[in-house]
C-alpha cells in the first residue's frame, strides 16, 4: 500500500488511534487466515488493495508502523463505533503488554531477592478493566489458543500462567513476524508449561540426583579442593542432556559444547560419560605421562557418543582457558569445520552450545563479536544455543549496577534479535521445557537462541572462598534454602509421580555408582569416526620430509587457467592490468611478483584437492591491493574468483572477507584449524599491529594449546610488517611478542622475502606431515618491490630456504663483515651495498626466525670462517624485533672468537616514529651503521 493510500485510508477509518492495537492483532490474523477475523473486520480489510498474487501490496511491519504513528497523534481521537467494543481494544493491549512485559513479573529467582519493577500494563485496571469486566467474553485475537473468545478473568489467568510463570518468555523485540508468531504457538497454547510423562519425570530427577550427588561426593572425598562447583545450578544437566536428545531426535549428529568453569566438571561426568575414578585421580594429583604442561582439570576436554532416539550424537567439550567468554568462537570455528566436513549447509548436523556467566556474558566484549558474526557467510553457524548460568554473582559483585547497565546479563542478545528464555533453576520441568523450544527454534529458523537459567551459587566462587564476608544476606538465604533435587522430589512425592523410597534409590544407586569409578551416564556409547584423522600429524617434528616442488609446465598451466578471464567478466582498469600482467608471468615472460607467487601456491593445493580458506578483513582483494583473488564484475558487481575455476575436480575454496574484529575472528579460524587438518587455513590482518587485539587468542590457544591439551592447529597467520614510515600503528606486528611465547616447538614465525619463499612456505604448510601454528611477517612495499621477483623455475625447483645466503658475486675470502637480517630492511641494505659499492660486506638473510635454523646458518657461515665481526640489522627499536631472542642463536652459530653487533633503531616505548621525515633518518642510520658507512646529513 502506497503511503498516501495508507493516510488516506487511516483517516477515513474507524480503526484508527486508540484502536491501533486492536487492528494490528487481527489484521496479522487475517493475513494468515482471512476467514478468522469477524466478518466486519475481514470487510475493512478485504478493501485493502492487493496485487496480482492476492498478497497485501506492501509487508505489514511497514502498516503497523503507519497505525502506531497514526495512533499516537493527540489530534486523533478514540473511536469504538461501528460496532467496535472500546474495551474489546483494551483486552488486546493487555495481551500485548503480557507478551512484551510478562517476563518482568516471572517468577524467576529461586532466592526471592529480586526486586523486580512493577509493570502497570499487566494489571487490567491500567487497561480501563476491572473485576464487573471478568465474566465478560472477548476476542482473543492472535492468542495461540483454541478458542477465539474466552472470559476475561479466565484471559488474565492464562496470560499470568504463560507469561509471569516460571518461564519469561522475551522475544517481542524480534522483527520477523513468523519468529514471534512460531514462540508465541509453543508459549501461549500450553500456558507456558510442559508435558511430562512419569517416565520423563523420573528421568528429570535423576539428572538432578547426579548433578548434586557427585558435587557432594566430591566435597566429601576432597574437601576444600577447587571445583567450581554446580550446586544452586543443578539444572544445568537434565537441561543439556535434554537438548542433545531432543537435537539428535532431529537430525543433529555431533554437538560441540563451549563452558568455563563453573559445572565442568559435573558436565564431564554427568553428560559426556567422563569415568569418575579419572576424575578423582586428578584430584589426588595423578596424571597421564604427557609431553607438554597440562592443565587444571576444570579447564580439560572431552569427547563421546551420545544415545538418542534418532541415533548417536558425538559430543565434544572443548578445552578452554581461564579467560572469560573466549573460548565461545573457537566453538564456533570448530562447528564450522565439522559442518564444511558434512556438507552440512545449515546446521542441521552440527549443534553448538555455549555456557556462559551472567557477569561475563555482559562484560567480555568478545561476546558482542560473537554474536555479530552469528549470521555471517564466514563464520554462520546455523544458531547457537547460548546458556546463562545466572548465579547473581560475578566473584564477588552482587550489585547490578556494577555488573552491568542493562536489566538483565542477557539484553547484549537483543542486537541480533535472539529471543531470550528466563527461566527459575528450582523448576526443572520448565527448564527441561525451555530447552526443547530452545532446540526446536534454533533447528527451524538456524539462529541463536538465549536460555537464561537464573539459579544461585551455593559456594562462593571456589570452595576455598568465603561468600558471607561480601554478600551475607544472599547466602544465609541460601544456607536454608533447600537443593533443586530436594524441591522437585517432594514435588514428584506430592503428586505421587515419584515416591520419597524412589527417590533415595536413585540417589543410593548414583553413589555406588561413583564408588565403582566407571561411566554414570546412561546414554554413553563408545566413540565412533566423527572427526578428520589426526594420526599422520601426531609426535611429528619440524624436519619431517615432504615434497614441493611443482613442474614448472604444471605453474605455467594453472597460471594461465588463473590469469584468463571470461568474457563476460569486465575487470577494473587496474585489476585488469595486474592479471594482464599474471597471464605475461604465467608465459615466463616476466618474473614473478609477490601477488602471482601467492596465488600460485593457492591453486597448486587446490589442484591437489586440498581445502583452502582465507579469512581476514580485506583478503579478497588485500588491504594492499595486490592479491585480488576475488574480482568485481564492474557492470553486475557480481563477484568471481579464479580459483574456484581451476578443474571440475578441485580442493574447496573459501575467501571472506571477515566482520571488522581480531580476536573473535582469530579464535574462530583457530577453532576451525583444531578441527579439521586437512587444508590451509589462513587469518591475515589488515595491518600487523591490529592483531593486538586479538593476544589472548595468541596466548591461550595458538602458542600454548599443543602443550596445555594436546590440540594440534595448522592456523597461518599473516600479519603486515614492515617499516614504511607510516607511524606507530601501520609499522609492527608486534614481532617479539610471538618469539617470547615461542618454545618446545610450538609454531613457527616466518618473514619470507621473495614471491619464491611465500609460495614454498605457504605449501610446506600442508604437504608437511605438520599441524602447528606459521606467523608470517607478511610485506606490505614488497608486494611491488622490482627485486622481490622470483621465477617460474624458482618456485618449480626450490624447496622454502630457512636461510638465504649472499646472492651477489662476492669473493667470500674477501669478506670482512656479515650482517644477518630479516624482511625488507635487506633490501634496503642490498641497495646500499650496492651504490657504495661495497664488496666485502655480506649479507644473510634469516627468513625462519623460530625455530632457529642453526644447521643451515652454520653452513651459509661455512666460507666465512676467517670473518669476525658480525651483526644483526633490523628495523623493530632495539628493544622490539627478534634482536633480544635471537642474538643468542647466532652467537652459537658464529665462528669463535667472532662478535656480534647490533645494527637498528635504539629502544623505543613505540613501535615506530610518526613523521615521514624521522622514518627516513632513521632508516637511513641503521642501514649506514650495518654497512659501515658514514650517515650522509
Amino acid at each position: 500500500m502506497h503511503e498516501g493510500t495508507m493516510q488516506a485510508w487511516l483517516e477515513s477509518s474507524p480503526f484508527a488511534g486508540g484502536n491501533a492495537s486492536y487492528i494490528e492483532e487481527l489484521y496479522e490474523s487475517y493475513l494468515e487466515d482471512p476467514g478468522s477475523v469477524p466478518a466486519e473486520w475481514k470487510v475493512e480489510f478485504d478493501k485493502l488493495p492487493k496485487v496480482k498474487d492476492g498478497s497485501p501490496e506492501a509487508n505489514f511491519s511497514q502498516i503497523r508502523e503507519q497505525f502506531r504513528v497514526m495512533a499516537s497523534q493527540p489530534r486523533r481521537v478514540t473511536v469504538a463505533g461501528d460496532g467496535v467494543d472500546a474495551k474489546q481494544v483494551k483486552v488486546l493491549q493487555l495481551i500485548n503488554a503480557y507478551r512484551f512485559r510478562g517476563h518482568q513479573h516471572a517468577n524467576l529467582d529461586p532466592l526471592g531477592l529480586w526486586q523486580q519493577e512493577r509493570v502497570a500494563e499487566l494489571d487490567p485496571a491500567f487497561h480501563s478493566l476491572d473485576s464487573s469486566d471478568n465474566d465478560k467474553t472477548f476476542h482473543v485475537g492472535s492468542l495461540a489458543v483454541k478458542d477465539e473468545t474466552m472470559k476475561l478473568g479466565a484471559l488474565a489467568d492464562l496470560l499470568k500462567k504463560t507469561y509471569c510463570g516460571s518461564i519469561g518468555a522475551e522475544y517481542m523485540h524480534i522483527v520477523n513476524t513468523e519468529e514471534k508468531r512460531w514462540i508465541q504457538s509453543r508459549v501461549e497454547a500450553v500456558a507456558g508449561k510442559g508435558s511430562f510423562s512419569t517416565e520423563d519425570k523420573t528421568r528429570i530427577l535423576n539428572s538432578l540426583t547426579a548433578a548434586e550427588g557427585l558435587e557432594k561426593y566430591l566435597g566429601a572425598k576432597f574437601p576444600g579442593a577447587k571445583r567450581f562447583s554446580l550446586e544452586g545450578g543443578d539444572a544445568l544437566i537434565p537441561m543439556v542432556k535434554e537438548m542433545i536428545r531432543r537435537a539428535g531426535e532431529q537430525g543433529v549428529k555431533e554437538s560441540v559444547i563451549g563452558m568455563a568453569h563453573r559445572g565442568r566438571l559435573n558436565m564431564l561426568v554427568n553428560v559426556l560419560g567422563k569415568k569418575p575414578q579419572d576424575l578423582f585421580d586428578e584430584f589426588a594429583g595423578k596424571h597421564k605421562d604427557t609431553l607438554g604442561s597440562g592443565d587444571v582439570k576444570y579447564h580439560m576436554g572431552f569427547s563421546s557418543d551420545f544415545a538418542t532416539p534418532g541415533g548417536n550424537v558425538h559430543l565434544a567439550l572443548a578445552f578452554n582457558p581461564s579467560h572469560l567468554e573466549i573460548v565461545n568462537p573457537v566453538v564456533m570455528g570448530s562447528v564450522r569445520a565439522r559442518m564444511d566436513r558434512r556438507g552440512d549447509q545449515d546446521g542441521s548436523k552440527v549443534l553448538p552450545i555455549t555456557v556462559h556467566g551472567d557477569s561475563a556474558i555482559a562484560g567480555q566484549g568478545v561476546v558482542a563479536e560473537t554474536f555479530n558474526m552469528s549470521q555471517t557467510r564466514a563464520y554462520g553457524v546455523g544458531g547457537t544455543i547460548r546458556i546463562v548460568v545466572n548465579n547473581q554473582v560475578g566473584f564477588t559483585t552482587s550489585k547490578q549496577e556494577d555488573t552491568r547497565s542493562t536489566q538483565y546479563c542477557t539484553d547484549i542478545a537483543k542486537m541480533v534479535q535472539a529471543p531470550i528464555f528466563h527461566v527459575n533453576g528450582d523448576d526443572p520441568e520448565a527448564v527441561v521445557f525451555v530447552s526443547q523450544l530452545a532446540v526446536d527454534y534454533r533447528n527451524t529458523f538456524k539462529r541463536d537462541v538465549v536460555i537464561d537459567l537464573v539459579c544461585y551459587r551455593r559456594h562462593g566462587h571456589n570452595e576455598a572462598d568465603e561468600p558471607n564476608a561480601t554478600q551475607p544476606l544472599m547466602y544465609q538465604k541460601i544456607k536454608s534454602h533447600p537443593t533443586p533435587r530436594a524441591i522437585y522430589a517432594e514435588r514428584l512425592a506430592a503428586e505421587g509421580s515419584v515416591n520419597a523410597e524412589q527417590a533415595k534409590a536413585l540417589s543410593d544407586n548414583y553413589r555406588d555408582q561413583l564408588d565403582k569409578g566407571e561411566c554414570v551416564v546412561e546414554e554413553w556409547r563408545p566413540m565412533s569416526e566423527h572427526s578428520s584423522d589426526w594420526t599422520p600429524y601426531l609426535n611429528k617434528q619440524f624436519d619431517a620430509q615432504y615434497k614441493s616442488g611443482i613442474s614448472t609446465d604444471k605453474l605455467a598451466q594453472l597460471g594461465t587457467t588463473l590469469a584468463t578471464m571470461p568474457a563476460e567478466v569486465k575487470l577494473q582498469r587496474q585489476v585488469g592490468k595486474i592479471y594482464e600482467d599474471r597471464l605475461t608471468m604465467s608465459k615466463g615472460e616476466k618474473a614473478l611478483d609477490w601477488g602471482m607467487g601467492e596465488t600460485l601456491a593457492y591453486a597448486t593445493l587446490l589442484d591437489e584437492g586440498y581445502h583452502v580458506r582465507i579469512t581476514g578483513q580485506d583478503v579478497g582483494r588485500g588491504t594492499f591491493f595486490h592479491r585480488h583473488a576475488v574480482v568485481h564484475d564492474q557492470t553486475t558487481g557480481n563477484e568471481y574468483l579464479p580459483l574456484k575455476h581451476l578443474k571440475e575436480e578441485q580442493g574447496t575454496l573459501d575467501i571472506y572477507d571477515s566482520v571488522l574484529s581480531e580476536e573473535a575472528v582469530l579464535a574462530f579460524e583457530y577453532g576451525y584449524s583444531s578441527a579439521e587438518p586437512n587444508g590451509l587455513f589462513i587469518w591475515e590482518a589488515q595491518f600487523g599491529d591490529f592483531v593486538n587485539g586479538a593476544q589472548v587468542v595468541i596466548d591461550q590457544f595458538l602458542s600454548s594449546g599443543e602443550q596445555k591439551w594436546g590440540r594440534l592447529c595448522g592456523l597461518t597467520m599473516l600479519l603486515p610488517h614492515g617499516y614504511e614510515g607510516q607511524g606507530p600503528e601501520h609499522s609492527s606486528a608486534r614481532l617479539e611478542r610471538f618469539l617470547q611465547l615461542c618454545a618446545d616447538d610450538n609454531m613457527q614465525v616466518c618473514v619470507p622475502s621473495t614471491p619464491a619463499q611465500v609460495f614454498h612456505m605457504l605449501r610446506r604448510q600442508v604437504v608437511r606431515p605438520v599441524r602447528r601454528p606459521l606467523i608470517v611477517m607478511s610485506p606490505k612495499s614488497l608486494l611491488r618491490h622490482p627485486l622481490a621477483v622470483s621465477s617460474l623455475d624458482e618456485l618449480a625447483a626450490e624447496s622454502f630456504q630457512n636461510v638465504i645466503g649472499e646472492v651477489d658475486s662476492l669473493d667470500p675470502k674477501k669478506v670482512k663483515k656479515v650482517v644477518f637480517c630479516a624482511g625488507k630492511v635487506y633490501y634496503d641494505l642490498l641497495d646500499a651495498r650496492r651504490k657504495n659499492e661495497i664488496s666485502d660486506i655480506a649479507i644473510v638473510r634469516v627468513e625462519q626466525l623460530y625455530p632457529f635454523p642453526a644447521d643451515e646458518v652454520q653452513k651459509v657461515l661455512a666460507q666465512y670462517s676467517h670473518v669476525t665481526e658480525f651483526a644483526w640489522c633490523q628495523e623493530e627499536p632495539k628493544n622490539q624485533g627478534a634482536w633480544y631472542f635471537i642474538q643468542h642463536d647466532i652467537r652459537e652459530a658464529l665462528p669463535a672468537a667472532a662478535k656480534l653487533g647490533y645494527a637498528g633503531r635504539k629502544a623505543s616505548a613505540a613501535p615506530a616514529v610518526g613523521y615521514a621525515s624521522v622514518h627516513a633518518q632513521q632508516q637511513q642510520a641503521l642501514v649506514a651503521d650495518a654497512l659501515n658507512l658514514e650517515v650522509k646529513d
